[in-house]
């Protein structure tokens, strides 16, 4: 990579960030009324309507299993995008959905990723230590360090892969979920044509069901959240916020402090020198 690529890469980065974060200011203020909304399994859902769907089988952080349950009015809206993806050849993989505050904390905090994040942080701050304000900051758009803009939290959100039905390959996104690079972003130009074009139809096959697609991550869509509205345009109140959801009663309760980190700066500091001591023994 030549000095020029590299550095235009870096901007490109930066700016991304920067945008997804302005766009993270607007949803911390956004009007949410969580409806009380129960949820469903999309599992379950697949099966009964004869929709092929796979769903990942690797754990969200430690020995946190995924938890492949959202609102159920948008469970349908999932099997429509399901079957259509079927009658395309394709198959839908749900790679994530439903996350509990402590789920999205620990995934904040996950090794695998946290390390991403900074090594990106360093690399955007030329080589040096960023500011833990920085690796804040930019956790804020990644990971969503805050109830209110994690609409997986608020049981609204899906990541997706697709997949071939005929011989099981990956149709191609440029990346595997979950990359966190200059490469990240839904239209990013360092993203080659083709699977460039395949982020788009997919893309478009889950807008034609009302899902949403942040445009800092190719996989990630979600549905009347506040995330939802503000990339859309759409001024009307929420109907869904971030929830803490007993699945023994189906019974949501909305976050009582959804502006509080889940992660808080002393924990990212934390995090930060934990981060580069394993670093240093790899």
């Amino acid at each position: 990579m030549s000095n020029s690529d590299e550095a235009a890469r870096r901007s490109y980065w930066a700016q991304q960030m920067e945008a997804g974060y302005e766009v993270v200011q607007r949803v911390l203020k956004f009007e949410v009324n969580e409806c009380g909304e129960g949820f469903a399994s999309l599992r379950d859902a697949a099966e009964a309507a004869g929709v092929e769907m796979l769903f990942s089988t690797s754990k969200i952080a430690g020995e946190l299993d995924r938890v492949f349950f959202m609102r159920e009015s948008l469970v349908n809206d999932v099997m429509a995008v399901g079957r259509a993806m079927n009658e395309r050849g394709w198959i839908l993989k749900i790679e994530d959905s439903y996350r509990s505050l402590e789920m999205q904390g620990k995934l904040v905090r996950k090794p695998e990723v946290f390390d991403v994040i900074l090594k990106k942080c360093i690399w955007e701050n030329g080589g040096e230590i960023p500011p833990v304000e920085l690796v804040f900051r930019r956790a804020m758009v990644l990971v969503a360090n805050i109830p209110k803009i994690g609409t997986h939290m608020s049981g609204s959100a899906i990541d997706v892969s697709v997949f071939r039905r005929d011989d099981g390959t990956e149709v191609w996104r440029g990346n595997p979920y979950l990359e966190m690079s200059e490469r990240t972003p839904m239209l990013s130009p360092f993203v080659e044509e083709e699977p460039l074009r395949n982020r788009l139809e997919i893309t478009t096959m889950l807008e034609a069901q009302g899902f949403v697609h942040f445009p800092f991550e190719f996989w990630h869509f979600n549905k009347n959240d506040a995330l939802g509205n503000v990339v859309a345009g759409i001024k009307s109140v929420a109907r869904f916020g971030p929830v803490d959801w007993d699945p023994k009663t189906n019974r949501v309760t909305a976050v009582a402090d959804p502006m509080n980190p889940l992660n808080p700066m002393p924990v990212i500091e934390k995090e930060i020198a934990a981060a580069l001591e394993r670093a240093k023994n790899r």
